[in-house]
């Protein structure tokens, strides 16, 4: 679950960063610089860009992935004027805009979905849904305590749908949440974040919901996971509460089915969860990590650099967790990047050309390294 639509809402409400860290970044931009591509939706010094395409134009539109063959995406959104109360899944062709359309919806319509990723026969997604406990959206809550939170649904489990949106499987059916599946691009493991053991830890299982391995065991949520190109390394995002109101905090709002996602910080390891590894050590809320194609390197979203909790920026870094580079340069939101299968392209989910608005749309670019 990574819940878009409740960080551009609410994470201008965070408290400061710490102040602990820097790095030597460019500086802005010269007023003509800004000024040559003030028509462009590629910002100053996003050189990784050499075309962009805005695809959708309304709503919270969010973690779009790419089909093996690269000819498709699904992606989630609460789009009103497509006849949506809270997040469905929507199907759409890698070359597709949607400023006068609406594209296929491919979930039930019933409760809300989260995490929708393709199977390696480019005919059926997994994703996760609610749908089986009610029917209507599951009420959002934002704050607890004055603290912005996540709701974990413990209604959530992950479906198997072909892309006619008819469920053909549920791969799970334990008490608690069960959602955020991804695919290995080797076709042959799913990772996935439940409570079953009482915390919010990492799972992997077999395409068909078999042979089901618990591969995270520390407090905190884990969540977020994807797999590297070659499928033998996880990259994800966790928080560590440490001292003794830190770790009550974390446990009683995780009995209360809530989370507070604002420290997060970058995790790396094997597929089978062993040589565990911090790749940041940033503050505030580092997350939606990316394997590059090269697999060499991570791409992710973080507000480090804010003040006040925006804006967020997509960085990239090396796996050992060296060369932190800024790759977007916004003053709101961009998040959620995801390479496509051949490593020309880049999706992802931002808040540029939403006209002062709050919608958060896909856009499309041409990677260069």
């Amino acid at each position: 679950m990574r819940f878009l639509s409740f960080f551009v809402a609410c994470l201008v409400l965070i408290s400061c960063k710490n102040d602990q860290k820097s790095a030597d970044f460019p500086s802005e931009a010269s007023e003509e610089a800004k000024e040559a591509v003030k028509d462009s939706l590629i910002y100053p010094d996003e050189k990784h860009f050499t075309s962009i395409r805005q695809v959708t134009f309304g709503g919270d539109n969010a973690e779009a992935y790419w089909s093996f063959d690269d000819s498709q995406l699904v992606f989630q959104s609460n789009y009103e004027s497509w006849g949506v109360g809270c997040d469905q899944m929507f199907l759409m062709d890698a070359s597709e805009t949607f400023k006068d359309s609406k594209p296929p919806m491919i979930s039930t319509g019933k409760g809300r979905t989260t995490c929708a990723y393709f199977l390696p026969d480019n005919k059926h997604i997994v994703y996760a849904s609610t749908h089986l406990a009610d029917e209507n959206c599951p009420e959002v809550p934002l704050r607890k305590n004055g603290k912005y939170v996540w709701p974990v649904y413990d209604s959530f489990d992950i479906f198997v749908s072909d892309l006619e949106g008819n469920i053909t499987a549920q791969l799970t059916n334990e008490p608690g949440y069960d959602a955020e599946a991804t695919v290995s691009p080797q076709g042959d493991k799913i990772v996935f974040t439940s409570t079953r053991s009482g915390d919010l830890e990492l799972y992997t299982m077999d395409l068909d919901g078999s042979n089901v391995k618990q591969i995270t065991n520390e407090l905190g949520y884990d969540g977020g996971a994807f797999f590297s190109p070659d499928g033998t390394k996880l990259i994800y995002r966790s928080s560590r509460p440490k001292t003794p109101e830190e770790i009550k905090e974390y446990k009683d709002l995780l009995a209360q089915g809530l989370v507070q996602p604002t420290e997060m910080e970058l995790y790396i390891s094997n597929a089978d969860g062993s040589d565990r590894r911090q790749l940041t050590n940033l503050g505030n809320a580092n997350w939606s990590p990316f394997f590059h194609p090269s697999g060499e390197k991570i791409l992710f979203s973080s507000n480090w650099e804010a003040e006040r909790g925006f804006p967020f920026n997509l960085y990239m870094i090396d796996i050992d967790g060296k060369n932190l580079t800024r790759v977007t340069h916004g003053e709101t939101f961009d998040a959620f990047p995801v390479f496509s299968n051949d490593g020309k392209y880049l999706v992802f989910s931002s808040n540029r050309n939403n006209g002062g608005t709050r919608d958060t749309n896909l856009f499309i670019a041409e990677w260069t390294d």
